[in-house]
């Protein structure tokens, strides 16, 4: 009766409340210990940074080539560091680093516009699903891992997009993002501009009178404002802050990263991780490539190659890179085939990659037609890919939340299985 006892308390009453008994129970124990004895990840990774490529990276000029197939590209396959991987050769640097990276071949998703494929790809569940705003995967992370009382952030987006798609949704202000849009300039107005003790007077003031509304307004957007002015004070206030300055960085690692945006933010993500932040986005915009697409691919893929080597590297040689997760996303793929000189938006079959954080390098999961149109094996849904990121950061993905209307939802989608060929 050991798994009897694992219940939780809401699925003991939701049993009892459909009349299963206890002694009843006993035929549901064998699918209970097959829930229960899928193997889980070792949970090595403490933070996670994702590289997000935003407006989708076509898989068929990056990690999925098709050198026999001339449609599906002018670039060429090249050997990897791991024996029979091959990837695209406008990512030579990042080849040798095969040993540490997995890729997914087979992630199979359901959503072809941009907006609606962010959200899903970020929050796990469809725009507009149950007339509710979902948190993303970042302020996930802080919800569940995060340190209510650590200064900084525990989640920050870098350099990339800013839409509704990196929300907290029900979660609150607390696990909102904080942007950095210029990796080089890092958190403005950190400074006050005035005296200590004029700072201190000002800051007494505004808390009185919060207290004096709230008091008197019970509402609750007063202490999401109150929050919001708390998480800015504290910011101010903390030595941890200097993580945002790149200019106490040597001059020597500066330049190893790159100085695009896209360099500097991968920079910058490993001084907040190092510093104890859980969740960094770095974003690369301009994979939409419906024009010029072979011309647009080889210009994003000079510093894409450049910094992402630079970063895992760098968390290597710093023993960071088995306790941190880094993931190489988009919000889908793009068409095989050209349509004129590009590629067209493509849900159906795309690539990922997942690095460090225990996740066991040197493989590709999953494998598409002779074409890069359709996932022959190890298919990944939105569902299965947020559980498996779940997984790796040892976050529970069927625990439940409540949302504003009382209604338990669960953290991933209930069709979501972890791809547990990635440790396992």
């Amino acid at each position: 009766m050991s798994s009897l006892r694992s219940l939780n308390r809401r699925d003991a009453l939701r049993l009892a409340a459909a009349g299963v008994s206890a002694c009843s129970l006993t035929g549901w124990l064998p699918i209970l210990a097959a829930r229960e004895g899928a193997p889980k990840a070792k949970a090595k990774a403490k933070a996670c940074i994702v590289l997000w490529m935003d407006g989708g990276p076509p898989h068929t000029d990056t990690f999925d080539m098709k050198p026999d197939v001339a449609e599906c590209g002018i670039y060429k396959a090249i050997p990897t560091a791991v024996n029979g991987i091959q990837i695209s050769e406008l990512l030579p640097k990042f080849a040798e680093q095969m040993k540490h990276a997995a890729i997914v071949r087979g992630m199979s998703t359901i959503e072809n516009e941009h907006l609606r494929a962010r959200v899903h790809l970020r929050t796990g569940y469809q725009s507009g699903q149950g007339g509710l705003t979902y948190p993303s995967m970042g302020s996930i992370a802080s919800d569940a891992i995060g340190d209510p009382n650590f200064p900084v952030p525990s989640y920050v987006a870098v350099a990339d997009v800013r839409d509704r798609s990196h929300g907290p949704g029900f979660l609150g202000p607390r696990h909102q993002p904080l942007f950095v849009h210029d990796p080089k300039k890092g958190v403005e107005n950190l400074k006050a501009m005035v005296s200590v003790p004029t700072v201190d007077n000002r800051l007494g003031l505004l808390d009185e009178l919060e207290k004096g509304f709230a008091g008197e307004y019970k509402n609750p957007l007063s202490a999401a404002h109150r929050s919001v002015y708390d998480r800015a004070v504290q910011l101010m206030r903390t030595e941890k802050a200097k993580a945002f300055d790149l200019s106490l960085e040597p001059a020597k690692s500066r330049t190893a990263y790159g100085d695009s945006p896209f360099g500097q933010g991968c920079l910058l993500a490993r001084r907040l991780v190092e510093t104890g932040v859980k969740f960094v986005e770095v974003g690369l915009g301009g994979w939409d490539t419906h024009f010029e697409n072979n011309e647009a691919v080889k210009k994003l893929c000079g510093p894409l190659d450049h910094s992402m080597t630079a970063l895992v590297t760098d968390l290597q040689e710093r023993g960071m890179l088995d306790s941190t997760l880094v993931i190489w996303m988009g919000e889908f793929g793009r068409t095989p085939v050209f349509k004129g000189k590009g590629r067209d938006h493509f849900a159906k079959a795309w690539s990922t990659v997942f690095m460090g954080g225990g996740v066991k390098g040197g493989q590709v999961i999953g494998k598409t037609d002779k074409t890069g149109a359709k996932v022959l094996e190890r298919p990944v849904s939105t569902a299965d890919f947020f559980a498996t990121v779940c997984d790796l950061l040892g976050i529970d993905y069927h625990q439940e939340r409540e949302t504003p209307g009382g209604r338990p939802l669960p953290r991933v989608e209930k069709t979501g299985k972890p791809v547990t060929e990635l440790w396992a």
